[in-house]
């Protein structure tokens, strides 16, 4: 249900349900969570790039295992297993590609939205149809998209649960980079090359910095800042990077 494949200083991860359209139920979701714990601290890993086989990213919340449960206590337990994978991805100390082809739907676009960057192919569909069915997104939908979106289109997507595509998606910020058909996992890859080449105490230090800061007023993320940036400063990375640089190469960082 999930394959992790190691490329070169990239972890690549796989949903593989294609006969369900990668739908993410409980064992999909330990599955992710395992592989996250033990590449935390893999420091062969850089960079991370989440994919899906067969014709779609991930078509949403396993609802075959949603129709199965007979109490709401059933589904609590089943959305905070999802939640908590894909906060684990979010936190991720290093950073992480979604490749996105065919759709990425509900839960999908949710896992997605976990992730730091997001590469579709032309013609994908992003969207979170749960309002069709009379429910809301549980996983993160309804924080984290209006946190990458205007909060008016946001509400458009949730509240009418009507997709965008990936043209679409690029123009308004979602997805960040747009790929030929069939070409997302390899624009992902390299896209991922470029963020391992960084220095990665400070990729780390990047992305939290960012989105803690967000939640913090000016000045207080403007000191926590000041902070990290010092740390920085007394790392061999550093000093490796700034060699590098009269040396006109590229810094060869040791995560030091």
């Amino acid at each position: 249900m999930l394959r992790v494949e190691l490329r070169d200083r990239i972890a690549v991860l796989t949903l593989d349900r294609p006969e369900r359209l990668n739908a993410v139920g409980s064992e999909t979701a330990g599955l992710l969570k395992d592989a996250l714990v033990d590449l935390r601290h893999n420091d062969d890993v850089r960079a991370l790039v989440l994919t899906g086989a067969g014709r779609a990213f991930s078509a949403g919340a396993d609802l075959a295992e949603i129709e199965s449960f007979t109490a709401p206590g059933q589904f609590r337990a089943f959305v905070g297993r999802l939640t908590e994978t894909y906060a684990l991805l979010e936190d991720f100390p290093k950073p992480s590609v979604a490749a996105v082809h065919g759709f990425a739907y509900g839960g999908g676009l949710e896992l997605a939205l976990a992730c730091d960057l997001r590469v579709a192919e032309l013609g994908a569909l992003l969207g979170l149809p749960e309002m069709k069915l009379g429910v809301l997104p549980g996983a993160g939908g309804t924080q984290r998209l209006p946190r990458l979106l205007p909060p008016a289109i946001a509400k458009q997507m949730i509240l009418t649960g009507e997709p965008i595509d990936a043209g679409r998606a690029c123009e308004l910020g979602l997805v960040n980079e747009v790929a030929e058909p069939g070409g997302a996992l390899a624009a992902a890859e390299a896209l991922a090359a470029r963020l391992a080449a960084g220095a990665p105490l400070a990729l780390a230090a990047g992305k939290r910095l960012i989105d803690y800061g967000l939640g913090m007023d000016l000045q207080a993320a403007i000191a926590y800042e000041r902070e990290a940036v010092t740390v920085l400063f007394s790392a061999e990375d550093r000093a490796e990077g700034l060699k590098a640089f009269r040396e006109r190469r590229p810094g060869e960082f040791r995560g030091r």
